[in-house]
């Protein structure tokens, strides 16, 4: 689900995003009954199934997804009124504080990790022999990625990270026999070969970027990428650019994906708000020249269908199609292939979600999610909004207050996991580059072990040597 309240100041399109500003508008409102939680056919969902870990720790506060009544969100009616008297339409978001009552308990950061709910098809992408194989393992879990977000039938606004937050969490895969041997330098403590690991770091408060990584080192497979927000006021709506980028490095083949991310609309925001995706995004390999075009299409304002998507999976150097991928990218996707086949590519229903691993907030630094907004979690829990609030602000006026002092001692703002590269934000310790440095330090112990065994053979030699020619010396030649 995008942030709907970080926005972005500077209008500067200079990094990849969806779509452009006038793509936005307002989708059909329908009224506040229930037919935007439930299927087209009327019928309630089925909830998603939920592989945990051996080592899964149950926390109420995070593992409870919210039940809240159809017309919850109209008792705010007032405060809804008065947050748009307050707002014009196209007008830049930045400005306004959202409601604390529509905050989802969690933040930008947890909700990122969501994106490998499905780290089975990740992982599962360097295991494709063929360049067309591995782009088509890309798109699969790509459409994927995006179903986990929406944890509520109702769309709710996951927290505003603070600068310097970050995020860390774990998969155990399923057809894995054991974690692997530990990786001492991984992105999380403890880390095991065998799981796919996920950090994030809100590493920008203006503009507010947020910076994620993942990685399978036994794949040697790694995800790397960073996403800011700018929103826009549509009327009925709110409008999200997701601009950014993600790069999917895939070492034994030395391939990167490079792909984008699509719109977010929080639609019907005056009764029972609804999330969905809009806008065309492009995934390529530059490599092998296979490339992908994804369209989220947004609800006509007439008629039709939510959340449909399309794609088209082109070889190198042709424009036709090799597959063409279309559905609901929170429902079922099928694909037809140049060669006649179909079949149903992803079934966001009946795909299991694994749940990922957190350590328990007492476990937790000060400035890791869970931690930080622990107590405005436990009072949204309790429903007991005025609480939640205060502890909030709280967390808000921390920040500009760090930031006053930063400005007034001219300190530079230190990251603790990312760092910036012209226009993009990538991951201090990629596992290529951990990679690169223990085959060098690995080259450096062998040609040093050479140089020692090289001296050891000579001082082997040289008393042999000297002792040869003392015996010469000593030689007495006969007459002839």
């Amino acid at each position: 689900m995008p942030n709907l309240a970080d926005n972005m100041q500077d209008d500067s399109h200079s990094m990849s995003a969806s779509d452009d500003d006038d793509d936005f508008y307002d989708a059909e409102e329908g009224s506040s009954d229930s037919q935007h939680l439930t299927q087209d056919n009327g019928q309630t969902e089925d909830p998603i199934q939920l592989i945990k870990s051996k080592d899964d720790q149950y926390d109420e506060l995070y593992d409870d997804v919210d039940t809240e009544e159809l017309d919850s969100l109209q008792n705010h009616g007032s405060i809804i009124t008065h947050l748009l008297s307050q707002v014009r339409i196209g007008m830049d978001l930045t400005k306004i504080v959202l409601p604390t009552f529509i905050l989802e308990r969690r933040s930008l950061l947890e909700m990122y990790a969501d994106f490998i709910a499905h780290p089975d098809l990740f992982s599962s992408i360097s295991d494709f022999e063929s360049p067309k194989d591995r782009m088509i393992q890309v798109v699969r879990w790509y459409l994927s990625a995006f179903h986990a977000g929406r944890r509520s039938a109702i769309a709710k606004k996951p927290y505003n990270p603070i600068l310097g937050e970050h995020f860390s969490c774990m998969w155990d895969l399923p057809d894995s026999a054991d974690s692997g041997e530990v990786v001492e330098d991984g992105p999380v403590s403890d880390d095991g070969s065998n799981n796919v690991f996920f950090i994030a770091e809100q590493v920008s408060h203006h503009p507010p970027i947020s910076a994620f990584y993942a990685e399978h080192y036994n794949k040697r497979l790694s995800i790397d990428g960073y996403i800011w927000t700018k929103s826009k006021f549509l009327g009925l709506s709110i409008g999200v650019h997701m601009i950014g980028q993600a790069i999917i490095s895939v070492l034994d083949y030395d391939e990167e994906y490079i792909l984008t991310f699509p719109n977010g609309y929080g639609r019907s925001i005056l009764t029972v708000p609804w999330i969905e995706l809009g806008g065309k995004v492009s995934i390529s390999c530059a490599k092998t020249g296979y490339s992908a075009s994804v369209d989220f299409l947004t609800k006509p304002f007439y008629g039709g269908k939510k959340h449909r998507v399309t794609c088209s999976i082109n070889p190198p150097n042709d424009k036709k199609p090799l597959c063409t991928i279309q559905g609901e990218w929170n429902g079922v996707m099928w694909a037809q292939y140049d060669t006649g086949m179909n079949e149903k590519f992803v079934d966001t229903k009946a795909l299991p979600i694994i749940k990922k691993i957190v350590k328990p907030i007492s476990e937790q630094k000060e400035f890791e999610s869970r931690r930080l907004w622990k107590d405005v979690t436990y009072h949204l829990k309790n429903k007991n909004v005025e609480e939640a609030t205060k502890y909030k602000q709280k967390l808000e006026q921390r920040q500009r207050d760090e930031a006053r002092e930063r400005k007034e001692t001219r300190t530079p703002i230190e990251t603790k996991f990312f760092h910036e590269v012209g226009e993009h934000w990538v991951y201090d310790r990629p596992l290529l580059k951990r990679l690169t440095e223990s085959q060098n330090a690995s080259s450096k112990i062998s040609d040093e072990n050479a140089c020692i065994s090289h001296d050891l053979v000579q001082d082997d030699v040289q008393p042999i040597a000297d002792q040869d020619v003392a015996l010469s010396s000593n030689h007495e030649v006969p007459d002839s």
